[in-house]
């Protein structure tokens, strides 16, 4: 019996051996080194350890292209940063749109806008992103947006000069998510309402803990776990498929041209009700998913940093230098020109985006070709390969960027304190020296609404608190486990105190504030 094992054991085994050499990839003339790795598995648990280190290792021992395989799939990266361009412009043998939307179906539950039953519609679809998110349009969602956070900020001001506490991550989520919510999507009867305003928040709290509890999923979704395995996600996503239907928005007001033209086009694509609303779940992540760890970070490295919190402020005071501060029911007014002038706090987005970004750009090859490199160098790429790009290699380049972990506020402003757009390696200029938004056609179309939003938010924040971390010399570390997917949230929460700034409290608002507590009284 013992024998007859050992015999089918070793039979199981030769055919297990036979198996993988015949399915084992093997490098072709032309091609990019193949690094070694498991079968099977590839090179998926040193990638996943650390992405930016393997890739560094992978580079010195390999050269500047190498092909690997992770998570089934064959990538072939590029990480000479003169050569992201050839890598953009080769829409012709490179796709991302169906590589997205596939993913994008996988973790979203939408229809399959590949699909020639949608595919010539969804096209229209996609070009309502540049026609609502840049140019002319972009003013009115800014001011749109500023309204908001003042509303949400003004809801949450201490009375007086009492000090809160709340952690910094948690403050942020809810202001951002509240605010950029309601300018999309719009408000219901009861936040016009006066007296239901405190129901349309709860309503709010719950959005923003289903949108929590789906984005902490991602991860295991983008590595393809199917979401019916993650029961929280799942219902977390329906939940705010179930606010975003179309029923439900028709009743809202002050929705955005962007929401509004997307569900006329759904609608005249004939999808079924809850497709429709899970592209909009899709959208409110793609505004959200990035934006609040973005606006985290941002505020996080100005508290930490003396001269980044003085040049803030002296930046905002000069621009809102007309507006009264000492005016608590004065709305503030910043036009797209002010936003634009607002050099300090660009640069400190930039900069915070610079340390926390790591996405990865991903096109899929569609037929075979040879990829061009800027240094001549050729590379034969394979038909349903993954060519990608992995920007944090330049964002944490020492010969780009000097001591590239510090916070530096002013990394992105020249001598005379304007934009600074000239970065170099190798004593060449660089086309591509932040990428937190992508390139080419996978280029956020809202990038320019983003940062607009993050600097509203960083205005308003200094303009109208006094803010402390309550332990500004601890360190705190981005989350790796979201590598690849865009801005790390951080690895935790860290206590922040606020209070009213102390020269801007007025009869008026003690009025207000007493007003108030009697209020939550009764």
């Amino acid at each position: 019996m013992a024998t007859s094992v050992l015999l089918v054991s070793a039979i199981l085994l030769t055919l297990l051996i036979v198996w993988i050499c015949g399915h084992s990839r093997k490098r072709r003339s032309g091609e990019p080194p193949l690094v070694p790795g498991w079968p099977f598995i590839g090179v998926t648990l040193d990638y996943v350890s650390n992405p930016l280190r393997f890739l560094r290792d992978t580079q010195k021992k390999h050269g500047d292209v190498f092909t690997c395989a992770i998570a089934g799939k064959y990538f072939t990266f590029v990480t000479d940063p003169f050569s992201f361009s050839a890598v953009v412009r080769q829409s012709k043998h490179l796709d991302f749109q169906k590589f997205a939307l596939s993913f994008s179906r996988r973790v979203f539950g939408h229809a399959d806008f590949n699909h020639p039953l949608f595919s010539e519609s969804y096209r229209e679809v996609h070009g309502i992103f540049r026609q609502t998110l840049q140019g002319p349009p972009l003013q009115q969602l800014a001011e749109t947006m500023l309204c908001n956070l003042q509303t949400v900020l003004e809801r949450g001001l201490p009375c007086e000069h009492d000090w809160l506490e709340e952690g910094l991550q948690s403050f942020t989520n809810r202001i951002m998510f509240e605010a950029g919510f309601l300018t999309l999507f719009g408000k219901d009867a009861g936040f016009l309402q006066s007296g239901g305003v405190s129901g349309s928040r709860i309503c709010m709290q719950k959005a923003e803990q289903d949108f929590l509890v789906f984005d902490r999923a991602f991860p295991l979704l983008a590595a393809g776990l199917p979401i019916s395995l993650i029961a929280q996600a799942w219902r977390a996503r329906e939940a705010l498929a179930e606010e975003l239907l179309h029923d439900e928005l028709h009743q809202r007001k002050c929705i955005s041209d962007l929401i509004l033209r997307r569900m006329d086009a759904f609608d005249r694509m004939h999808l079924d009700e809850t497709g429709k609303a899970r592209t909009h779940v899709c959208m409110l992540w793609a505004s959200q998913a990035n934006t609040l760890p973005a606006a985290f970070w941002s505020l996080y490295y100005t508290l930490r940093s003396v001269e980044a919190l003085t040049a803030a402020r002296t930046e905002i005071d000069s621009v809102l230098s007309d507006q009264l501060l000492n005016n608590q029911d004065q709305r503030i007014h910043l036009s797209r020109e002010q936003l634009d002038s607002m050099a300090v706090l660009e640069s400190i987005i930039q900069e915070a985006l610079r340390l926390s970004s790591a996405s990865m750009m991903i096109r899929v090859a569609s037929d075979d070709f040879t990829l061009t490199l800027d240094s001549g160098q050729t590379a034969a790429v394979r038909k349903g390969d993954y060519v990608a790009l992995y920007p944090q290699l330049i964002h944490l380049d020492p010969e780009i960027y000097p001591d590239p972990t510090e916070f530096k506020y002013d990394r992105f402003l020249d001598e005379r304190g304007q934009r600074k757009s000239h970065f170099f390696k190798s004593g060449r200029r660089l086309k591509h020296f932040l990428m937190p938004f992508g390139s080419g056609v996978s280029e956020c179309p809202g990038r320019f609404f983003a940062v607009h939003e993050i600097k509203q938010f960083l205005a308003l924040t200094l303009w109208r608190y006094d803010l402390q971390l309550c332990d500004a010399d601890v360190t705190l570390d981005p989350d790796d486990g979201r590598a690849g997917l865009g801005v790390l949230p951080p690895s935790r929460d860290v206590l922040l105190r606020y209070r009213r700034r102390t020269n801007s409290t007025t009869d008026s608002e003690s009025v207000r504030c007493k007003k108030e507590h009697e209020d939550l009284s009764l």
